[in-house]
């Protein structure tokens, strides 16, 4: 029993220290994402090693490793969890003056439960969908939105990301980009709202580090920094939305919200974890929402299954440009822009 407790937690510990490695490689960055299932390892572990073993220098030290480690784990999880403090306010409006709606959610391309996607999205009513992992076949399945949601950028792909964009608000300065990877797809326009304030929108669903995907972060990663460097030099009203394939407690996703100056809604909220769908033990959050410090928020919910491997997603955010003063973005300092240019250097 003892043996076992020391390998686990070893095999814990060293999945801890690896975290910490800024190497790219998709095996060191794969421990970005288990943090909460690692950090509940460590403590079951440590509870074992107390009831089991003695009071020897080793074993102290040991239980000292675990501690310290379980520490870790604890601190890069805690803000997104309803111990911390909120980063995006809650508006006290209950009809906001100026309301933006968004609803995504990555179908999984494969699976083929359409009815129930749209099903779900009569219910949310949102005011912009978008859909990920979208070929012919979806697209086709999709069209009915386009009675309620006449606007539209259809990029069904049969390689997993493809995108499918509808919008009841109009859209202007439409730009589909490939960023980083000839074909991996983003989009990039401004929403009308009815007062006439207009938002810009960033759509993402960047390659993730996996061995049947990329070798590396390095094209995710820089992907998210060139899109957070443009930005923070727009002054526009800006949402970003997309499945990231990266946690958001990652040293990535935070560089990115600190280069962007975006603000995180899930702070302070919980997890909203919405991968994997099918498995209540191993999910993590990789489908976000980010946007500028003059929105506050009114909902924020995952939405039920609907046979993807991941949930989907809906926020509700009101637009109120005095939030600025309440809710002070994140900056950048010369180290990160460092960081963000050599990565960028290093995809392109």
């Amino acid at each position: 029993m003892e043996t076992g407790l020391l390998i686990v937690g070893g095999v814990l510990a060293l999945a801890t220290a690896l975290a910490l490695w800024r190497r790219q490689s998709w095996w060191v960055r794969i421990f970005d994402f288990p943090r909460l299932q690692i950090a509940g390892g460590l403590l079951l572990v440590l509870l074992g090693h107390l009831a089991v073993a003695g009071m020897s220098g080793w074993d102290m030290a040991f239980r000292a490793l675990l501690l310290g480690c379980l520490a870790l784990q604890v601190w890069r999880i805690l803000p997104y969890t309803r111990l911390a403090r909120v980063e995006v306010l809650q508006s006290e409006q209950r009809q906001p003056r100026e309301p933006l709606r968004l609803m995504f959610a990555n179908v999984l391309q494969p699976q083929h439960r359409s009815e129930k996607l749209l099903e779900l999205i009569r219910e949310a009513d949102p005011d912009v969908v978008l859909a990920l992992e979208t070929d012919d076949w979806w697209a086709q399945q999709l069209a009915p939105l386009a009675e309620r949601y006449p606007h539209d950028v259809l990029l069904p792909q049969d390689n997993t990301y493809g995108m499918l964009l509808y919008s009841r608000l109009p859209l202007h300065d439409v730009e589909v980009s490939y960023l980083i990877e000839p074909d991996i797809p983003s989009i990039h326009c401004t929403l009308e709202l009815p007062t006439g304030l207009r938002v810009r929108l960033h759509c993402l669903h960047p390659r993730p580090p996996a061995p049947a995907e990329h070798p590396d972060s390095v094209p995710r990663d820089a992907e998210l920094l060139v899109v957070g460097k443009a930005i923070k030099g727009d002054p526009m009203p800006t949402v970003v939305m997309g499945d990231l394939n990266d946690v958001a407690w990652s040293h990535t996703s935070s560089l990115f919200r600190r280069i962007s100056g975006l603000l995180d809604p899930r702070r302070g909220r919980g997890f909203y974890n919405t991968f994997h769908a099918a498995h209540w033990l191993v999910r993590y959050p990789l489908d976000h929402f980010f946007h500028s410090n003059d929105f506050k928020l009114v909902e924020f919910r995952r939405l039920p299954a609907f046979g993807s491997d991941h949930f989907p997603v809906y926020i509700h955010l009101s637009h109120e440009p005095q939030a600025q003063a309440e809710q002070p973005e994140a900056h950048a300092d010369g180290k990160d822009q460092q960081e963000a240019r050599e990565k960028i250097d290093e995809a392109v």
